[in-house]
């Protein structure tokens, strides 16, 4: 990860246009998080030879001559929008501890609604947890829960066809894995578990019979029992995954106050990052964001995914 040492003292908004008051310091330190100061072409890969054109707002590559910006292939692309406003919204979106509304956002940085909402949705896909390269090990916590509105007359809990179901590990003392399911059953919880957690590991989880038998491939499987008011048993609770939830509803419910089966796992990869980056300071989750921009995610493609 690129240093950023300026960025360090940014403790408020007002740090924060102090730090970057000109698209020009927005441009280059966008740069420098993205290139670290040797910038690379976007349309031919070289780094050899590239130089600033129109007045520093666009590079132009010697090998390939093909002009080219900061923006391009990041989630800003295509945005024109300035780097300062999306500054702001990469701000609030890192330290707003429950999230921030696209309502909020769009009378924070004065634009529409419908610009905020894909800007958020933007910021989310670049908080998206890159892929794990390392299994998940001492006691994990597993645990299924389940989003959504109420249905009169419609059962209980997973009954509900209006709610997602949602599988979360936590590591102990570690990091959050979480995402949208299908089905909260063993066929579909097992395998994931199998791919994120090492067999060298506890799990820790209540008596849902989708975890039944885990100890035959995991060094040992702790169970407590929720139907008879058991919550702790030795190692074995589910504290911390349950604490996950309670933050996660808060802010889907408080402060977006619904979320659509299609964009549930951006809200979860939304939360999961603060979560996982909840011993950081402001700044350096906000650092962190700067350098995990890269992919473009266009509003047609938004709108259309399953």
């Amino acid at each position: 990860m690129v240093q950023h040492a300026k960025n360090t003292e940014i403790k408020s908004l007002l740090d924060l246009q102090k730090t970057f008051p000109t698209e020009e310091a927005c441009r280059e330190e966008l740069a420098k998080a993205r290139w670290n100061g040797k910038p690379v072409c976007v349309h031919c890969g070289s780094s050899r030879k590239i130089y600033k054109i129109a007045g520093g707002r666009l590079y132009k590559c010697a090998d390939c001559r093909k002009p080219f910006s900061v923006k391009m292939g990041t989630i800003f692309e295509d945005s024109a929008l300035p780097l300062q406003k999306w500054f702001m919204a990469l701000w609030f979106l890192s330290a707003h501890k429950k999230g921030v509304s696209s309502m909020q956002l769009s009378r924070d940085i004065n634009v529409t609604q419908k610009t905020a909402w894909f800007m958020l949705h933007r910021i989310r896909y670049a908080m998206k947890t890159p892929e794990f390269n390392k299994p998940m090990n001492g006691t994990v916590e597993v645990d299924e829960t389940f989003i959504g509105g109420k249905t009169h007359g419609q059962g209980r809990g997973y009954m509900q066809p209006n709610k997602t179901a949602v599988f979360g590990m936590a590591e102990r003392n570690g990091e959050i894995r979480a995402q949208s399911v299908k089905h909260a059953d063993g066929k579909t919880l097992k395998p994931i578990i199998r791919e994120n957690i090492d067999s060298d590991a506890i799990i820790s989880s209540d008596e849902f019979g989708a975890y039944k038998d885990l100890d035959k491939e995991f060094k040992n499987h702790v169970i407590v029992i929720h139907s008879q008011k058991e919550y702790v048993n030795g190692i074995a609770h589910t504290n911390n995954i349950e604490g996950f939830w309670s933050i996660l509803k808060r802010g889907i419910y408080g402060i977006y106050h619904s979320a659509s089966k299609k964009h549930i796992d951006k809200y979860v990869d939304e939360f999961e990052y603060r979560y996982n980056t909840r011993k950081m300071k402001d700044a350096q989750r906000f650092n962190m964001i700067l350098n995990r921009l890269s992919g473009h995610l266009t509003y047609v493609k938004l709108i259309s995914e399953n």
